[in-house]
């Protein structure tokens, strides 16, 4: 079969994961990115992250809801190699653990909100405009749902007894 006209299929016909997906990941886990950002600051590490989080605490609480991220981009690599199978259950619930990670950064966005006084700033107002977002891709995108549906136990096990039956 030809899969060259269809562009979010791999080689193998396993289903390419969607470049939002990565975007929402990178959005979940952007205290990290700042982190590493202000990591090659040598002068004052700490401005950086001042300037997109004023309060410590509010900090803290990205990197730390913004861990799950990582582990789901760790489960996306995976996937991509359908290496190791233990992963294999944890990718079918991956989008729950993304709805429950989006709902953590709505939790935190509110915390921030109220620190604020209910004053409006430009970041809050984005960050509430991508998290609105990334809820509606979540639950209505059909790659992203097919592509949560693509690392199948039965297929794995035809593509071994194929193989098999070639030796």
């Amino acid at each position: 079969m030809d899969f060259s006209n269809i562009t979010w299929l791999d080689d193998k016909g396993h289903i390419k994961p969607p470049l939002y997906l990565y975007l929402i990941l990178v959005f979940i886990a952007r205290g990290w990115c700042i982190f590493i950002a202000s990591l090659t600051q040598a002068s004052d590490r700490a401005a950086l992250v001042a300037m997109f989080y004023p309060q410590k605490s509010d900090f803290i609480m990205a990197l730390v809801a913004g861990f799950g991220a990582l582990v789901i981009y760790g489960v996306v690599i995976a996937e991509r190699k359908r290496k190791p199978d233990w992963l294999r259950p944890m990718f079918t619930q991956l989008k729950w653990l993304l709805l429950l990670l989006l709902v953590i950064d709505g939790a935190l966005l509110v915390e921030r909100t109220i620190n604020s006084y209910y004053l409006y700033s430009w970041s809050t107002g984005l960050d509430a405009m991508l998290l609105f977002w990334s809820l509606l891709y979540l639950f209505k995108s059909k790659r992203l749902t097919y592509y949560f549906a693509d690392w199948d136990k039965d297929e794995e096990v035809e593509q071994a007894d194929i193989k098999v039956s070639d030796n």
